[in-house]
């Protein structure tokens, strides 16, 4: 509790600094990582399993939605995940017709990520006799546009965002902050959103899996923001500190500076600095289905081969809860994370 305490408090001294931008910058601060989750996944995977879980649920009903299917198109959006692609490759490559042709459009505003992932593939793909295309696209989620996701008819196509759509939902609102305009509990329009789910209807893919933080850090009152993310974050590092105990190891501070960053932009930042803000999942639905994307239920036996990849964590405080096209990874009570599958 004393190190998330002082995540918060760091935050809130942050914030009050902010008033002298000349001190500000004096202080040499460097701000919010705003590529959290691509970098720090290999770290989360072993000590986090609620992400593990969550990866084998998106590979595993990415091979059933793809089945028998001879040119696959899969589009991820900012997670450059080489263990989940890897998975899916060995996946397809069982195939009892033999492996598809292969299209991995991948979505990242880091050069370093997208060369790691596209060797990593690459290779993969040689050995596993998958004929394989790989798409880097080096922009954020907000340059983005249909055209560079290069897409061909005959292709069956995959969509995939794992903790990274919520950054599109920033925006200059610090007026509606100041006077609290916006409702705690209202879906805010957001334009931006509205677009890149339009780009992402119009093409038309089978399946869109979604992965996003169950938290709602999105409300323009600080006080709102800081006492939600004292529950969040109280779980998170719960969970944390039972995976590693008592030690203080490398692992363990590189998992807290990560989260850290989050509460940071969190609490600190304000109008589109603010990129952490997340939203639970039955606000996603709303913005989902009013871009006329349909839920879709996610299939039990891939629930059941994820928990078999992971279920050696899946003991002494995680919880999964499955409900029609969502499944919420918990810790104890607390849900950490949503997986949900959507079609047009």
């Amino acid at each position: 509790m004393q190190r998330l305490a002082a995540r918060f408090a760091s935050a809130l001294a942050i914030r009050v600094i902010k008033r002298w931008p000349g001190l500000y910058r004096a202080l040499n601060h460097a701000g919010p990582d705003r590529s959290i989750a691509p970098r720090a996944q290999p770290i989360l995977t072993p000590t986090l399993p609620c992400l593990a879980f969550a990866r084998a649920v998106i590979a595993r009903t990415s091979l059933l939605a793809l089945a028998q299917e001879q040119a696959v198109h899969i589009v991820d959006l900012g997670s450059g995940d080489p263990e989940l692609w890897v998975t899916l490759l060995r996946g397809l490559s069982q195939g009892p017709d033999g492996p598809p042709h292969l299209k991995l459009t991948c979505v990242s505003a880091k050069r370093d990520v997208l060369d790691i992932l596209g060797h990593a593939l690459v290779k993969e793909a040689e050995i596993m006799g998958v004929p394989f295309q790989f798409n880097p696209v080096n922009v954020s989620l907000r340059e983005l546009t249909e055209e560079m996701l290069q897409l061909r008819s005959g292709e069956t196509l995959a969509i995939v965002s794992m903790l990274g759509l919520h950054a599109l939902l920033a925006e200059d609102d610090r007026v509606d902050a100041h006077f609290g305009m916006i409702k705690s509990d209202s879906v805010k329009d957001c334009k931006r959103v509205g677009e890149f789910l339009s780009i992402i209807r119009s093409a038309s893919p089978r399946i869109f899996l979604m992965v996003e933080q169950e938290a709602d850090h999105n409300t323009t009152r600080l006080i709102d923001r800081f006492v939600e993310g004292l529950h969040y974050y109280s779980a998170v590092f719960d969970s944390i500190d039972a995976a590693f105990g008592g030690s203080c190891s490398e692992e363990r501070l590189a998992l807290e500076e990560m989260f850290g960053r989050e509460i940071e932009n969190i609490v600190s930042c304000e109008g589109l600095e603010r990129e952490e803000r997340h939203e639970r999942l039955a606000r996603w639905a709303v913005r989902l289905t009013r871009a006329r994307f349909k839920p879709i239920r996610l299939w039990l036996s891939a629930m059941e081969d994820a928990k078999g990849t992971v279920e050696a964590h899946l003991r002494d405080g995680y919880k999964v809860a499955t409900e029609r096209a969502c499944t919420m990874i918990c810790w104890h009570e607390r849900p950490l994370l949503a997986v949900s599958a959507w079609s047009c």
